[in-house]
């Protein structure tokens, strides 16, 4: 249904927002009405803490303004309670809902936790926030890249054991060296772009295999062991779906030539972790940097915390002190799509939750 002018939209901010962004999104039309009541949303511990503070809790008169004012909306920004279960009540309260505008770039995940079925997820879209993460988390990937051509974990060792080596290490050449990269979305073209500046040829996978400008070689998953006898680094970008579950398997990690640096910016779940810990043992990955883990929190019993050619990011790569702003730029420019009828980017997928 097309949202014409003269057609008032309401949207409801479900979860924290700093007060000058929620202006930023009235201004995007007079026929939008925004309802926005911090008093009813937890206060952020951070920029971009789109949960806020686990402490905060709603009087029961609080609980019900909160959901009697997202009832109103055809349009929610963040999931209500930033949460699966949130997202299933407004799906069977709301009268009104059209979109939703979730924080995470793979909310696919979220979705497929609410339990809704594929009825109920025919009434309204979901839209993600796929691109507004491509920037951190591609710089991270290319810190990942450094830190296993230059030995950094070795270095902190020695320098936690203040031992200075007497036979000098070389380090390795980021220049002219090949990177494959798995999921050559957003997130996986900018970590091409960064990658390609720093001096390294990319090929990659792609589900729509397509040539690309600046990727030597695009294929689908299908294709990757062929990819990895010539990659000196491997980045995985690819979001957790069926059809990506532990896709770094042993055989694929044997496909790897020795030394390959490995870094995971996607979903833990496209490795088998237990696989990955034997490359590492027997050098076909010289080094690991990951920030997404199949079970997270990462279990405190995991070899992974304590693996001396690991790093561990406790899945913060995408954050940034920018984040907030950058997600309410993509949120007005969507609304502005949504108003004008056209079709909204980075939908949901609600057969395979990506």
């Amino acid at each position: 249904m097309m949202n014409t002018m003269t057609t008032q939209t309401t949207v409801a901010i479900a979860v924290p927002l700093e007060a000058e962004l929620v202006e930023r999104i009235r201004a995007v039309d007079p026929s939008v009405t925004v309802l926005y009541e911090p008093d009813l949303l937890p206060p952020e511990r951070y920029p971009a803490d789109h949960a806020g503070d686990p402490a905060f809790r709603r009087t029961p008169e609080q609980e019900q303004r909160y959901w009697d004012m997202l009832n109103k909306a055809q349009v929610l920004y963040g999931f209500p309670n930033e949460s699966p279960a949130g997202l299933a009540k407004i799906a069977g309260s709301s009268a009104h809902l059209e979109w939703i505008h979730a924080m995470a770039a793979g909310a696919g995940g979220a979705v497929k936790a609410s339990g809704l079925d594929a009825q109920a997820l025919q009434k309204f879209k979901v839209t993600t926030s796929a691109g507004v993460h491509a920037l951190p988390l591609a710089e991270f990937a290319a810190l990942g890249i450094l830190n296993g051509f230059k030995r950094s974990a070795e270095l902190a060792q020695d320098q936690a054991a203040r031992n200075w080596p007497e036979i000098r290490t070389p380090t390795r050449l980021v220049n002219g060296s090949h990177l494959v990269v798995t999921g050559l979305g957003e997130i996986g073209v900018e970590t091409a772009r960064i990658a390609r500046a720093l001096g390294m040829t990319v090929s990659g996978t792609k589900r729509t295999v397509e040539p690309l400008d600046g990727i030597q070689e695009v294929t689908d998953n299908h294709g990757l062991p062929g990819l990895l006898a010539t990659a000196d680094a491997v980045v995985n970008t690819l979001p957790g779906t069926p059809s990506t579950e532990k896709l770094f398997n042993r055989d694929v990690f044997s496909a790897m030539k020795p030394g390959t640096v490995f870094v995971n910016v996607g979903r833990g779940t496209v490795v088998d972790e237990e696989a990955l810990l034997e490359a590492l043992g027997n050098g076909q990955v010289s080094y690991a940097c990951l920030d997404v883990f199949a079970v997270e929190p990462l279990p405190a019993d995991s070899p992974l915390w304590s693996h001396p050619k690991v790093m561990v990011s406790p899945h913060t790569s995408a954050l940034s002190a920018a984040e907030n702003r950058l997600i309410a730029e993509r949120f007005c420019s969507n609304l502005r799509t949504f108003l004008d009828g056209g079709e909204l980017p980075h939908l949901v997928d609600t057969v395979h939750f990506y």
